[in-house]
């Protein structure tokens, strides 16, 4: 009993340096927190998949397929084949890591249809009290939103609070691929905000692509925003624990091993994580898929980005495994500045990544404000975002000498 009075009381202290650094939205969010249930199971219709037969040929489980069998197998399908799997299990074949991206566009067209169309019919129902109400109604238009000409779901799994993936560019033959992780707070309902936009993985994910397209129009690019995990829903115990980091970290492995089989950049994909994201990619570094390349080519390097960062859950970038080379900033006025790094009895995520014995590569972030302003436009975070994911090191700004 002591043992999880003095839990308690850590959370208490980790969300309390928060709330008093940002004593309006953060105090808000933290009253209304609640643990979150990860999703760490395959999509719904997985089960139906695997004993389906009706094909004459054995469906791949996609618990245990790993991406690179996946593409053998969907290469082998005719289009006839395709078109039924599309239509009998749209989520399945939609969220196959190593699927060809064209075919998972369309499979999630069709189970983002069937959602919409599934949160219509329930706010149709009068038994709905206000709040279940409104709640189907703000599904079925988030959903609708997503179904808009040029969209392209790159992932989509109605369970919970929503998970989502969405693709800008050519990611066919994109010659560099940047991955946006968010952190707490992301979800479906708040995937793409119209207000204050670069607080939504999609805001960000259209500010580092114009950036990319200003500083290289001649460069093929493209930005993932990846919430394909359960994030922690304001600052209760999920921000200051690993747990949701801890299921988030192989499916973003997976997303990455299925980009290895589908696309052909330059470079492996270069990884921008956001506060706790930058949790889930601390935890998924040692095992991300490295490039086939020579010790002695550059090329082979993941670029990490952590940004707002509450830490990596490690002491320094040594305990992320070679291959992977880390970029840090955050700004003055960013209130995760005041949250202790620390890591104690499972509550913390470690060290700081800005501090100077972390080892990671430090990067300006001035002009922008606050925890949610670093791809705001004429900032040095979103100039250097763009410079890294691009490859054009030389053109990164470094933090102005202290005085």
């Amino acid at each position: 009993m002591r043992r999880r009075r003095w839990k308690h009381v850590l959370i208490g202290a980790f969300a309390g340096c928060a709330v008093l650094a940002d004593a309006g939205a953060a105090a808000a969010q933290a009253a209304a927190a609640t643990e979150q249930l990860a999703i760490s199971t395959p999509p719904a219709g997985s089960a139906a998949w695997v004993e389906d037969h009706s094909y004459g040929l054995d469906l791949p489980d996609p618990a245990t397929t790993t991406p690179a069998a996946a593409a053998e197998f969907f290469a082998r399908l005719t289009p006839a084949e395709t078109d039924r799997l599309v239509e009998a299990y749209p989520l399945v074949v939609g969220n196959f890591d190593g699927a060809p991206l064209a075919l998972r566009y369309r499979a999630n067209r069709v189970a983002l249809a069937a959602e919409r169309d599934r949160a219509r019919a329930r706010a149709a129902d009068p038994a709905l009290d206000s709040g279940l109400h409104a709640l189907a109604v703000s599904r079925a238009n988030d959903v609708e939103s997503l179904l808009a000409a040029g969209r392209q779901i790159l992932a989509f799994d109605p369970r919970g609070r929503g998970l989502l993936t969405e693709v800008w560019g050519d990611l066919s033959s994109a010659d560099r691929v940047a991955v946006i992780v968010p952190g707490s707070d992301a979800d479906l309902g708040h995937f793409d905000q119209a207000v204050e936009p670069l607080r939504s993985p999609a805001g960000m994910a259209r500010a580092l692509y114009a950036e990319e397209r200003r500083q290289s129009p001649g460069t093929h690019t493209a930005v993932v925003a990846w919430t394909g995990y359960v994030t922690p829903s304001g600052l209760g115990p999920d921000a200051v624990t690993s747990r949701l980091a801890d299921v988030g970290a192989p499916r973003l492995q997976r997303l990455l091993a299925g980009l290895r089989e589908t696309t052909r950049p330059e470079a492996p994909p270069a990884l921008f994580c956001h506060s706790y994201g930058s949790v889930v990619c601390g935890t998924a570094a040692p095992d991300i898929p490295r490039a086939a390349a020579s010790p002695s080519d550059t090329s082979g390097i993941t670029d990490l980005v952590v940004f707002g960062s509450p830490g990596m859950g490690v002491e320094s970038t040594s305990e992320l495994g070679d291959g992977v080379h880390v970029w840090a900033t955050r700004n003055e006025s960013d209130w995760i500045g005041n949250v202790p790094y620390l890591e104690f009895g499972g509550l913390g995520h470690g060290a700081d990544p800005t501090s100077a014995d972390f080892g990671s590569e430090q990067v300006s972030s001035a002009r922008s404000s606050g925890h949610n302003g670093y791809f705001a436009a004429g900032t040095d975070s979103l100039h250097n975002f763009a410079a890294v994911a691009l490859g054009a090191y030389q053109d990164v700004v470094r933090p102005a000498p202290e005085a």
